[in-house]
């Protein structure tokens, strides 16, 4: 799995550098993070449209970092 990649999650904006990932939905981000691994950063707006939040891209984050006994997130992790 690639894991040394930005992820952006925002419904509105783009990222300032090509160098992100972009993801629009929660859906978006979570199929990121199923594909890619674990991104070292993600930037994230809380309101993705309607009912959809990035709180839904942090539980799933948390929920596949203790699936991964701690082993999902990099220690180099930025929020």
């Amino acid at each position: 799995m690639e894991t040394r990649y930005r992820l952006f999650i925002d419904d509105i904006r783009d990222p300032v550098a090509p160098n992100w990932v972009l993801a629009r939905t929660s859906f978006e981000a979570i199929t990121a993070l199923e594909a890619r691994g674990c991104p070292f950063e993600i930037s994230f707006d809380h309101d993705l449209g309607g009912d959809d939040t990035a709180m839904v891209v942090a539980k799933k984050l948390v929920s596949m970092d203790l699936d991964a006994g701690g082993g999902f997130i990099p220690t180099d992790f930025l929020y």
